[in-house]
């Protein structure tokens, strides 16, 4: 298998109000871990959780970032998220425009 290259990701994470979405996002940002964050309101989460299948009204944070930050901002997150096990999903980001993926790169942490 080969290395790991640093690749641009979407880390996706939900969460459960808009005060915790703005917190973790300018956190993230502030501190060079994402490059940009969305906050996408009103999304319906359907799932099984302890033993049941759960509802909730939630918010989906889109972030943009570096594959080699994913230690570090999975760190930060689950510092500041209120639930036990929450999301913290990454997609590769296998194209796109140049420039944005460069931005991307530059705003964010060197390795």
């Amino acid at each position: 298998m080969g290395e790991l290259r640093d690749l641009p990701v979407v880390v996706l994470i939900t969460v459960p109000n808009s005060e915790v979405a703005e917190k973790i996002a300018n956190m993230l940002v502030s501190e060079h871990l994402a490059a940009c964050a969305n906050i996408v309101p009103d999304v319906t989460s359907i799932y099984f959780w302890e033993g049941k299948v759960c509802k909730d009204k939630e918010l989906l944070l889109v972030i943009k970032t570096r594959a080699s930050l994913m230690r570090e901002l999975v760190s930060a997150v689950r510092k500041a998220h209120p639930y036990t096990v929450p999301e913290i999903i990454a997609l590769p980001i296998v194209a796109g425009f140049d420039g944005y993926l460069k931005w991307i790169e530059d705003v964010t942490r060197e390795k």
